[in-house]
């Protein structure tokens, strides 16, 4: 599926009881090619404890199945601190495609100001980085993260957190991305991709109000 796309985006279902009690509950998405047709959809796995007091930096497995319901990827993301003024409280992921079988990794950079991630294959050898805005606060316009060759000087392409509106990103915390890279990109990065983007959502937008 992966081998003819550029573009994936990937929708965040809205939770009734999330929006109404202020619960937070375990997030569900549907992974769409560019035409909006569900071709994935993704459940996230983890305990009350972790969302509800952890909440943005909480553990989580994301199981990501087809239409049939076969599990194709899993996304693994332990429970670490998170802080930008020390370079030990670092962010890692593992992607797993099929589940068992490590396709590579998203590793948080240490910078000060802006938001940089690199993406690794299953050897952990450097393959993109991503880089995010100053400000990642989104008001009323889409967020970028955009997608760069390891030397950061030439951009392939972009996660976005597209605006949702002002009723959503007040009383939800649903969100709607998008993930543009060449469409010759390999397909095991494109899936770690996807684990960068659900990354890039708890760790920026997991707030009720972020996209402001």
């Amino acid at each position: 599926f992966f081998k003819q796309l550029d573009r994936i985006i990937i929708h965040q279902q809205v939770e009734l009881l999330e929006a109404i009690l202020g619960t937070e509950t375990s997030s569900k998405y549907e992974i769409k090619n560019h035409l909006g047709q569900r071709v994935y959809f993704a459940v996230e796995e983890n305990g009350c404890f972790d969302r509800n007091l952890c909440s943005p930096i909480r553990s989580f497995t994301i199981r990501i199945a087809d239409n049939t319901g076969r599990e194709v990827i899993t996304v693994n993301r332990p429970l670490r601190c998170n802080s930008c003024w020390f370079p030990c409280f670092l962010q890692e992921l593992e992607v797993q495609s099929p589940p068992g079988t490590i396709v590579g990794y998203v590793v948080q950079n240490w910078d000060p100001f802006l938001p940089k991630f690199t993406i690794q294959n299953e050897s952990k050898e450097d393959v993109l980085k991503i880089i995010g805005p100053y400000a990642t606060c989104g008001c009323f316009e889409d967020v970028d993260f955009e997608v760069k060759a390891l030397n950061e000087m030439s951009t392939i392409g972009k996660i976005s957190k597209y605006w949702s509106g002002f009723v959503n990103n007040v009383f939800t915390n649903t969100a709607n991305f998008g993930i543009q890279v060449p469409v010759d990109l390999d397909v095991r990065i494109k899936a770690v991709m996807i684990g960068a983007c659900f990354l890039i959502d708890l760790m920026f937008f997991e707030n009720s109000l972020d996209g402001l």
